[in-house]
């Protein structure tokens, strides 16, 4: 089934912008933590500064986003400062668990299944112990955008480069591409790849298996990072691959 596309942009375009709640600024954008399961980002992590509520980590689910406005940098919310203040208390050397992610739902009436998710299990992740609250989690598949960039990209033949960006869609949120970065094996040439293409991600070793050749790669449609993508690319990339097309 095919519904209308949402629109694409990197992740790290939305770092450092202001979440504006409805009776005031709640914060800033530090970090994203993401499903690698689902492929979908699960929280936004905000940083509330050294004034009000100073110290603490605020998690934000993007059920809560109402709007972005990318000329004044603002991620727009419902949330009162009253509703924030009152959820629970995330220190910096808090571990994030499936108990105190089901409170933050209940507190603010959130579906930890909203969402549509195009993604189930694409992939494994072998497990690693981490460090502070975005690093940190008590969920094999609950992970950090900070933590997985620069991640080596190994294909079945060799390494082809390391994660450089994620791509993800406005409507579900859901991650579609991993930007990679080849460095000096395609002279510093970027591109796409869907997490179709991932087997495991080895937190451990800092690297993400892949399923895919390096000559695949080599000859996939080039992206330019200056332009819009647009159905007519995805499918050409989806196309070379065998990938299933998203119906979204």
């Amino acid at each position: 089934m095919t519904g209308e596309r949402p629109p694409i942009l990197a992740i790290t375009a939305l770092e450092g912008y202001e979440v504006v709640g409805s009776d005031g600024k709640i914060g800033v954008v530090k970090d994203f933590l993401f499903r690698d399961d689902r492929w979908q980002v699960r929280w936004l992590v905000i940083d509330t500064g050294s004034g009000w509520l100073s110290g603490r980590k605020v998690l934000v689910h993007p059920s809560a986003v109402a709007d972005v406005d990318h000329d004044r940098h603002e991620i727009l919310t419902a949330l009162t400062k009253q509703q924030v203040e009152d959820s629970l208390d995330l220190r910096n050397d808090q571990k994030l668990s499936t108990a105190l992610e089901a409170s933050l739902f209940a507190h603010y009436g959130w579906d930890p299944d909203w969402g549509r998710c195009f993604f189930a299990t694409t992939s494994e992740s072998l497990l690693a112990p981490q460090g502070a609250i975005g690093e940190s989690i008590d969920d094999p598949h609950l992970r950090s955008f900070r933590v997985i960039k620069g991640y080596r990209l190994r294909a079945t033949d060799g390494e082809i480069g390391g994660v450089e960006n994620f791509l993800i869609d406005q409507a579900g949120w859901n991650i579609r591409y991993l930007i990679v970065s080849t460095g000096a094996w395609l002279m510093g040439k970027e591109v796409l790849l869907a997490p179709f293409a991932v087997l495991v991600i080895d937190w451990l070793n800092r690297e993400i298996l892949l399923n895919v050749t390096r000559d695949r790669v080599k000859n996939s449609p080039s992206w330019d990072p200056s332009q819009f993508i647009d159905e007519s690319y995805e499918h050409r990339l989806h196309q070379h691959y065998g990938w299933p097309h998203y119906g979204f």
